[in-house]
């Protein structure tokens, strides 16, 4: 791996010189004149009677993951350009025109779904078992069945060309307000605006004056900003009720599970596990007050870090650090990687006007990814790396599948990232110098099982409420705290002295029109890569493989499906989730022994 890194990723391989780049244009309009051809051939499709007419079908099927492909590609160019200078409006330009391409695409397939539809099960039979098509059953399936519970082609393309202006419309508005919000921060060099990114990551500096008096600043700016959001978030979730009720869809949670290709059940079993294991979580926040000098944890303590590690860490020492851990799991993983690095396809620069958090996106054309973050040396910043390494290489192992089949559900996308995360932050504590660095680095890992079991927890009561309340009307933003306030001592059992009311607000997950309920696939795939790891311990270096095999599935299985098939186990029973919580309660208890004479 060569030496020193970049921190700025490479874009001009993808189409140089940016948002106005000839290469990019010449792309767009060949994609929207497939996209039209493509318009034609389904506009004249018609289900087919017999085995031989289905072959009439295959040029539209082949045109429909050419054009599928090149959408994600040009997107996820969008996306870059955006998150690394939230200030280019070319970029924001680009990201209109793809959206507005893409609804027309999705009004074609679901057109092309209604033909699927039609299509009696015995020519449907036959049609799936012809060779070339075979491979693609479980998608072309999938869309067949979902077809069926929607409403006509004629009103599900009415309803995504008017989302281009309205749904979409109202996420691109939250990124308008978020660029807007600028926040003063003082240090040794004086005042200065922090970007609503740069002031996220002050929030878990280790000097609680710092995350105090940024928590007041922060929560003073979403305050002032509360009534745009609410606005915003409100819409969102108005078309969506509105589109489900035209759908005969009730359930608030039906799309999402169904996206995520996973039941109710399951997810049931898997928050009752949760649940029950809370004492032990509630249990370290008291021990981690106490060793702070508190009576009670505040919600920007919550993240604050106990004991201290070796100190900043330099990017080219992370991804050295990354590198090793990945090759004694995976050498295929460790090249994955050192490709990622060597190439510069990760963008982690600190300065202003980039956009908070951090992604990875693929781009399945060039059969590359790119991670956007932003790197300032921290133990959490070396995990969110090896997060975002994950997602890549998930997509890497996918990289020769069809198109229709790279298509993975947002749970088992979350399991690929957390589990590649999950090698790293245990090999940091195995590794730590002194009993000082292990408990910092023992307690960091114990945090983002408060993450998924009690920060997303939260937003998935708050979300669920929410929905439920906007049925009957607007809810203003006073409200919106007010269920914010209540999901987050719910999910924390009421163990801190203090909550985050504009937590919706500031959250930019709430606002994402890709998928809805952007929060219990986080949290399913916490809880199964915690599963996978355990495994990976007991089975040894055999499990690479198998593991991989598993990833190379996700596009064409259910959730259940799938972990039945490699793994042998029913996920709608405790067995597989408890084996995976009682992994996380052993942190836990190491943590309270370790800290014992502390306190």
């Amino acid at each position: 791996m060569k030496q020193p890194l970049s921190l700025t990723w490479e874009l001009d391989s993808i189409f140089p010189g940016g948002s106005s780049s000839s290469e990019l244009e010449s792309f767009l309009k060949n994609l929207e004149q497939d996209i039209a051809a493509l318009q034609r051939l389904v506009k004249n499709a018609v289900a087919p009677t017999d085995v031989e007419s289905t072959k009439a079908l295959d040029e539209v099927i082949e045109l429909l993951q050419s054009c599928s492909g090149r959408l994600v590609e040009v997107s996820s160019f969008a996306d870059c350009l955006g998150a690394q200078n939230q200030m280019d409006k070319g970029a924001v330009r680009l990201a209109a025109r793809v959206t507005s391409m893409r609804a027309g695409f999705e009004g074609i397939s679901s057109q092309f779904s209604n033909v699927l539809r039609q299509t009696t099960d015995k020519v449907w039979a036959e049609w799936m078992a012809r060779p070339e098509i075979a491979p693609l059953t479980f998608v072309l399936s999938e869309s067949r069945d979902l077809a069926r519970e929607k409403m006509s082609p004629e009103l599900e393309s009415l309803a995504l060309e008017l989302a281009v202006d309205g749904y979409h419309g109202w996420s691109g508005h939250y990124d308008t307000i978020v660029s807007s919000i600028k926040i003063p921060f003082e240090d040794e060099e004086g005042t200065k605006l922090l970007s609503a990114g740069q002031a996220f990551n002050k929030l878990d500096d280790p000097d609680p004056k710092v995350r105090q008096s940024m928590f007041r600043k922060w929560e003073e700016a979403w305050t002032e900003a509360a009534d745009n959001c609410a606005d915003t978030l409100n819409h969102l979730a108005g078309f969506r009720l509105k589109l489900y009720k035209g759908r005969g869809w009730e359930d608030i949670l039906k799309d999402p599970l169904s996206i995520n290709r996973m039941s109710q059940d399951t997810l049931n079993a898997m928050w009752d596990v949760i649940t029950n294991s809370k004492p032990a979580l509630v249990a370290y926040l008291q021990r981690k007050a106490k060793l702070l000098g508190q009576n009670a944890l505040s919600w920007v303590d919550v993240e604050a870090p106990v004991g201290k590690s070796s100190g900043k860490i330099p990017y080219d020492q992370a991804a050295k650090d990354i590198v090793t851990q990945f090759r004694k799991f995976s050498p295929k993983m460790a090249e994955f990687a050192e490709r990622a690095f060597d190439n510069n396809w990760i963008e982690v620069e600190d300065r202003p006007g980039k956009r908070p958090g951090g992604f990875c996106t693929s781009l399945p054309e060039s059969k590359e990814s790119r991670i956007f973050m932003t790197y300032s040396g921290t133990t959490s910043n070396v995990s969110t790396l090896a997060h975002e390494l994950g997602h890549a290489y998930h997509s890497y192992l996918l990289d020769d599948q069809p198109v229709f089949n790279q298509n993975y559900a947002m749970n088992v996308a979350e399991t690929a990232s957390t589990f590649a995360e999950v090698i790293v932050s245990d090999a940091q504590v195995k590794a730590a110098s002194n009993a000082e660095e292990k408990l910092a680095l023992l307690e960091t890992k114990i945090q983002n099982s408060v993450a998924f079991f009690m920060n997303i927890h939260a937003r998935f009561l708050f979300e669920t409420r929410f929905y439920e309340k906007r049925k009957e009307g607007l809810v203003n933003a006073e409200e919106l705290s007010e269920l914010m306030v209540e999901a987050q001592k719910e999910a924390f059992c009421g163990v801190l002295s203090e909550y985050h009311p504009h937590f919706w607000a500031s959250k930019l997950h709430f606002y994402i029109t890709d998928v809805p309920f952007y929060n219990f696939p986080y949290t399913v795939g916490y809880m199964f890569s915690t599963g996978l790891y355990r495994l990976a311990l007991q089975e040894g270096a055999s499990f690479a493989d198998k593991y991989d095999s598993l990833l190379q599935d996700t596009g064409v299985m259910t959730l259940e499906d799938l972990v039945f098939k490699h793994l042998g186990v029913d996920l709608t029973k405790p067995d597989f989730w408890q084996g995976a919580t009682d992994l996380i309660v052993a942190d836990i208890n190491e943590f309270l022994e370790m800290t014992e004479q502390l306190v």
